[in-house]
């Protein structure tokens, strides 16, 4: 397989393309980051297909081992160290992860939150005004995005506890340390509404206590908005409202 994948990628084949040997092969086929690693080596200049001799205590970590480390890793992503040692009883947690980390080059990384989950029906009008947007500036250029005024909403507690970072200071190794008892942020909360354009805030406007947010309470508030871009296109905004 190594000499067909040399023969390929010196036909100037694809990465992407060599990998279909997978498909070939099936079962007894190497993985295709196994295939993208042999490419990687014929391109630096490699020419022997065969394992390079080595002195010493042979290595346990076969091409064989790595493929299977490899498969089981892409059944369950959530995997660790030790459940993934189960499988391989015979080799020790660290070399696994060396196989893990350094053969196969994965990394352990966290989920990206997004706020909500958008159906296709908001993906669909959201790639409309997108399309609009680019539309509208390459007609009327930077004129376009001065008209332009974003909006959104935020909780802000009454009283927030300074973090552990804003918390540090610079010190000696023998000066005494701090203390700092623990804080919790504060259970009273008010709206936040924010409005903004290319040079600035524009306004911004709190919901009075006690208030619900309904239809007529967005009405007040556009209004505001309303009269704050009026001021500011007559040269009266001084300062946010």
């Amino acid at each position: 397989m190594r000499s067909v994948i040399r023969f390929l990628n010196a036909k100037n084949m694809k990465p992407s393309e060599i990998c279909q040997l997978c498909d070939v092969y099936g079962e007894h086929a190497m993985s295709s980051s196994m295939v993208r690693r042999w490419v990687q080596l014929f391109n630096e200049g490699r020419e022997n297909v065969h394992d390079d001799k080595q002195s010493g205590r042979p290595s346990v970590v076969i091409e064989n081992l790595v493929c299977a480390v490899e498969e089981k890793i892409r059944e369950n992503r959530r995997f660790t160290i030790m459940s993934l040692s189960l499988h391989f009883p015979q080799i020790s947690q660290s070399l696994l992860h060396e196989i893990v980390s350094d053969k196969l080059g994965f990394r352990k990384l966290c989920a990206h939150w997004v706020p909500k989950m958008l159906m296709e029906e908001h993906k669909f009008k959201w790639q409309a005004s997108v399309l609009d947007f680019l539309t509208r500036y390459s007609e009327e250029g930077d004129n376009f995005l001065s008209r332009l005024v974003t909006g959104g909403e935020t909780w802000l507690s009454h009283a927030t506890p300074e973090s552990k970072q804003q918390s540090m200071e610079w010190k000696h190794t023998s000066s005494p340390t701090r203390t700092k008892f623990k804080q919790t942020t504060s259970t009273r909360k008010i709206m936040c509404t924010l409005f903004w354009d290319r040079k600035g805030v524009l306004l911004v406007d709190f919901l009075p206590q006690g208030s619900t947010i309904n239809a007529g309470v967005h009405c007040d508030t556009l209004k505001k908005l309303h009269c704050t871009i009026q001021n500011k296109e007559h040269g009266m905004l001084a300062g946010v409202l």
